[in-house]
């Protein structure tokens, strides 16, 4: 929905090559409607319509290999790289084992560590889009007077990290082992099964966004600082990278991965982490989805995707 004269155009963006012929995409404009009330009429009928539509569908059964999970971390500290990072890539070459897929993602956070991915490349194609894309950032941050190499967020810094190069080193390390099977762009659709790569900003809402976008139907975030974030309509898992912000925080992780510095496997803990991926999308909620926030129905299970 948008004006109907602003710079961006609502019927631009759309193009006819999205719309679909079920009829079930519709836009409009307030000003090609006439006036802020009519459109809220007419965008009213048009919702209606499409319940009904919706209303039809039917919940069906579906195998591990139609998950297609969001791999993303968010106000790390210094023990992220050891404990839920890497728990997390256990978890997600588990899940690639069967079938599923994982994304990769934030551009910008895996800056001075991409030769970890590119060596797991399945072909030098996929290897090189990779670079590209680094490369297209570089020279994004250059026209803007920024730096690729800078120092990480203040939350990152409060956390014990000093420098990018270490954040970018534990974010990869939710990758896990499997091969990199693919690289696409901010919210492409994801067409390769198994571990691929997703383009983004570092912003986790943002970069989280487009691996819905892509096709993601569930989201697991790491966090060493203690994020709350819950996003709809794909139910998102917090995995605590400590067990003092664990406990502060329980209302809101699902997961506690600092028992990692107790003596807990990393190969234990990864299980544990799949066990709750099938587990939330067979109809189990997450924390965030029991305060409200983040949404569900698009998971395995829940809607037969």
């Amino acid at each position: 929905m948008g004006l109907g004269c602003e710079v961006m155009q609502v019927p631009d963006l759309v193009g006819q090559g999205r719309l679909r012929p079920d009829g079930n995409f519709r836009y409009m404009t307030i000003q090609g409607e006439g006036g802020t009330r009519a459109t809220i009429d007419r965008a009213l009928t048009v919702l209606r319509e499409m319940a009904e539509v919706a209303g039809r569908l039917e919940r069906q059964p579906a195998p591990v290999s139609k998950l297609v999970v969001g791999l993303q971390c968010g106000g790390s500290d210094g023990y992220s790289g050891i404990t839920a990072n890497p728990a997390l890539g256990h978890a997600s070459d588990l899940l690639v084992q069967m079938g599923g897929t994982t994304i990769l993602s934030e551009t910008p956070e895996i800056y001075g560590a991409e030769h970890l991915l590119t060596r797991r490349a399945v072909s030098a194609a996929v290897g090189e889009t990779l670079l590209e894309r680094i490369r297209w950032w570089e020279d994004y941050t250059a026209r803007n007077e920024g730096e690729m190499d800078n120092n990480p967020s203040p939350g990152n810094k409060r956390g014990g990290l000093t420098t990018i190069l270490e954040k970018s080193l534990g974010a990869v390390a939710k990758g896990g082992t499997a091969p990199l099977a693919g690289v696409y762009k901010f919210a492409e659709p994801i067409t390769t099964p198994g571990f691929v790569y997703m383009d983004s900003p570092g912003y986790d809402p943002c970069s989280v966004t487009g691996q819905i976008a892509s096709g993601a139907t569930l989201i697991v975030f790491t966090t060493g600082r203690g994020s709350v974030s819950g996003y709809k309509p794909s139910p998102c898992i917090k995995l605590a990278t400590n067990s003092e912000m664990y406990a502060r925080m329980k209302e809101d992780m699902d997961i506690n991965c600092g028992d990692i510095l107790d003596g807990v496997s990393i190969k234990a803990k990864g299980e544990e982490i799949l066990d709750k991926i099938i587990a939330t999308a067979s109809g189990t909620q997450t924390l965030s989805e029991e305060l409200g926030f983040g949404g569900a129905d698009s998971c395995l299970g829940r809607s037969g995707r």
